[in-house]
């Protein structure tokens, strides 16, 4: 009888979280006797995010014999992401494990969400992590996700034009921009590319198109759509000027396409070496410069130019989160675990040119010598403007759906900028039921 019991109570002790050391044997032991174990991600189909995801799952599938990782195939769209779990959330599916989530959603989803807090190694493992980005992903004291990857907007510039059109460094200003543009793009033109455009980036109706536009608003004076006091601020004569300052760059430095454009689009028109300037994230970086691309070693990247207030480069980024519907949420939060750790993220990092938000990677020689912008555009990612996710939360995404409706409205022609924000602010009043106010 004795023995029973010991077999019994060691059979406990080897169901439990699945983590590093003994808790991972436990989880290798209860995952023996269950048989295979699915566990779905929501990869990143952008850039090479997509085989490093598959590279690390190979990795810790081959540690864990008995965990099958599926890579999820998504949609490039933030947008039309949301919308796809959206469908698994009504449905309460447990077709996914893990979520990967925009910086922006906590707020909105955090109901569809486990609390990681309750796997102490991920809990102890937050500390690394940028304060900023764990506060965010941190929705009434409960930690809905962790830090992946961080992000902000960049410019990237081709060295090689710029020189041969005798500038000393990118532009400062986006006045400065439109007139480098201008003169690069006729030059190359004259020279036989008539391809050739002067300024690349996300101008299609989605959530991309909503960083662009917040970027150039903010860095004129014109807030950000929504203040932190709840107060809706975005009809301005600086948001209106930004605005008018955008939609002038169709068809003369930005080709008309642009309004259809997201992420991969624009950098493939600047990868394959026809455009001057491209406004991306840091994962273009380390695609620009693979053996088989036509600009390797002929471009970098700078922050943003400046409007009447400064530069702004919208805060971005992507963390991990676990489904309330999974049915294997233990396993789920060891994988999870895997992938936002030191390792995972230096792989990210170095081969993917993927913003780390460990901190300590920002001093790892590896890191640094894989992807110099790190280090030298430190401040950039650190400084970055936040979308009004929080003081919108839970309405943030169809607040931005009604701002860059608006935005695209203007960039089409379909719209003036002043009559836009006009009405996006009287739609904002409608959903948010804020006052208007003055921007700070």
């Amino acid at each position: 009888m004795k023995k029973l019991l010991f077999v019994l109570l060691g059979l406990t002790l080897v169901v439990g979280f699945v983590f590093a050391g003994a808790q991972q044997e436990q989880a290798a032991e209860k995952a023996e006797e269950e048989g295979e174990i699915v566990i779905r991600f929501a990869a990143d189909p952008n850039g090479a995010s997509f085989d490093i995801n598959k590279m690390q799952a190979e990795k810790y599938m081959a540690e864990h014999p008995n965990v099958k990782i599926e890579l999820y195939d998504t949609s490039r769209s933030t947008t039309d992401l949301l919308g796809q779990y959206k469908q698994f959330w009504e449905a309460q599916s447990g077709e996914l494990d893990i979520y990967r989530i925009d910086v922006i959603w906590p707020g909105d989803i955090a109901t569809h969400l486990i609390d990681l807090n309750q796997f102490p190694e991920i809990k102890a493992a937050a500390a690394d992590h940028f304060p900023a980005i764990v506060k965010n992903n941190t929705v009434d004291g409960k930690l809905v996700g962790l830090p992946w990857f961080t992000d902000a907007g960049l410019l990237y510039y081709r060295t090689d034009l710029l020189e041969k059109y005798g500038y000393d460094g990118p532009p400062e200003t986006w006045m400065e921009l439109e007139e480098m543009a201008q003169k690069i793009q006729a030059g190359e033109r004259a020279g036989g590319n008539q391809d050739f455009w002067g300024f690349v980036w996300q101008g299609d109706a989605y959530e991309g198109l909503t960083c662009d536009a917040l970027e150039w608003v903010y860095s004129n004076g014109g807030g950000t759509i929504v203040s932190a006091d709840k107060k809706i601020t975005i009809n301005n004569d600086n948001a209106v000027e930004a605005l008018e300052m955008a939609a002038g760059w169709i068809d003369n430095i930005s080709p008309k396409g642009v309004t259809a454009f997201k992420e991969e689009e624009a950098r493939r028109v600047w990868q394959n070496g026809n455009a001057a300037f491209m406004r991306n994230w840091p994962y273009a970086f380390s695609l620009g410069n693979a053996d088989d691309s036509p600009i390797k070693g002929k471009f970098d990247a700078a922050p943003l130019p400046k409007g009447r207030k400064g530069g702004a480069a919208t805060l971005g980024g992507w963390q991990l989160a676990i489904s309330k519907y999974s049915e294997h949420p233990e396993v789920a939060a060891d994988v999870l675990a895997f992938l936002c750790s030191y390792e995972s993220q230096k792989e990210m990092a170095t081969m993917g040119s993927y913003n780390p938000t460990i901190m300590d990677l920002y001093q790892d020689k590896d890191v640094l010598e894989a992807t110099p912008i790190f280090g030298s555009l430190y401040d950039v990612f650190i400084n970055a403007v936040a979308r009004p996710s929080t003081a919108t939360a839970p309405n943030y995404a169809e607040t931005s759906r009604l701002f860059f409706s608006k935005v695209h409205d203007v960039l089409l022609g379909n719209l003036d900028a002043d009559d836009a924000m006009e009405e996006l602010e009287l739609d904002l009043e409608d959903l948010l039921g804020y006052p208007t106010g003055p921007v700070k």
